[in-house]
This record gives C-alpha cells, structure tokens and sequence, in this order.
C-alpha cells in the first residue's frame, strides 16, 4: 500500500493533483526556505523541493509502525529574470516585480522531488517554461496588486487567476507556471511504480 504525500501548503498544487485523480494528503514542512547557499534558480528549486519532502518524509516515515509506504512529493516554484523572484514581501515589492516583468520574457522553473520513505531513496527534478509578459500600465499593475491576488505567488503573478490577463504568451508546460508540471510528474511518479494514467 502506498501513500502519496504533497508536502506543500500550496492550494494551487493540491488542485492540480486533484485534477489528475492522485488520492494524497498535505503534511506541512518546516523548512528554512531562503537561499542561503547563493544557488542559481535550477539548483535552488530542486534544493528546496528535496529539503521540504525530506523534511515530511521523516515526519510520516514511522506511521503504522512503518507498515506503509509513502512517496513524499515537495516542490518549490521561482520566476527568474535578471535575478530570483519569489513571493513579495509586501505591496510594494509586488508591484516593482510586475513592473521588472512588465513587456519582456521571463522563465519560471519548479524544482520537484520525490522521497520514498522505505528506503529514503529520491529523485530530483526541474522544469522550466519562458513566460512573455504584456507591457503592463501603472493603472493594470496597481490594480491587480490591489486584487491582493499576486501576495503569495513568485514573480507576484498567478497565470491561472485574474493573472492570466497579464500573460501574453507561454511557450512549454503551462501547469509549471501554476505550480507543478503534471507530465513531469507523472513520468517521476512511473519510477517508483506508480502510474497515474
């Protein structure tokens, strides 16, 4: 019997292992998430995403007296352009994001790792997907800032909200820019015996 754990406050993740009839529950992490190692965005997304399922993975590792085995599914999403943007700290740094992202192409990378607490045995992975950005007037960014909808997503955007009317156009997986890269995924999931479809 296996179990599958998102280890991911994210409601918007929780949606997209809904979406594909994944049968999971969330266990929080309690991870330091700031890059204090100075890592680029690829190393930083798959450095957090591992440290969050490890984090759970030794929290639901000793249940029914170890008789289940569960895969710990953690992820970390960042929006790069020039540097790493995460999630604002405020309104303020909300809208110098949306104004850097504003007309120009931007890429937006998760890290995704799976840990299996039998054997603690994991795999890591990164997708990316180039997002263009309209060019945004003051009155659309303060607007949508005052939507409260970009606080608590990096790059101050969600692509599957109001957010959306700010893309102009995306080129690779769509399901990355909300937050979890489905097909990716799916295709780690087959490598602990778990198949989706």
């Amino acid at each position: 019997m296996i179990g599958i754990v998102l280890a991911s406050a994210s409601p918007r993740r929780s949606e997209l292992l809904r979406q594909i009839g994944l049968e999971f529950e969330v266990v929080l992490s309690d991870i330091d998430e700031s890059n204090k190692e100075n890592l680029r965005a690829d190393e930083l997304v798959q450095h957090l995403a591992y440290n969050k399922a490890l984090d759970v993975a030794k929290k639901v590792a000793g249940r029914d007296n170890g008789k289940k085995r569960y895969l710990v599914i953690g992820a970390d999403t960042v929006v790069v352009k020039d540097k790493i943007l995460g999630k604002p700290k405020d309104r303020d740094d909300a809208i110098k994001m949306l104004k850097h992202l504003s007309g120009s192409w931007h890429e937006v990378m998760t890290g995704i790792a799976i840990i299996d607490t039998n054997d603690f045995r994991s795999i890591r992975s990164v997708e990316v997907t180039r997002v263009k950005m309209k060019e945004l007037s003051d009155d659309t960014v303060l607007a949508y800032v005052d939507s409260k909808e970009p606080m608590d997503k990096a790059g101050a955007y969600g692509i599957q909200e109001k957010g959306a009317m700010l893309v102009e156009r995306i080129e690779g997986c769509y399901f990355n820019v909300v937050g979890l890269p489905l097909a990716r995924l799916a295709d780690l999931l087959k490598g602990f015996g778990v198949s989706v479809l």
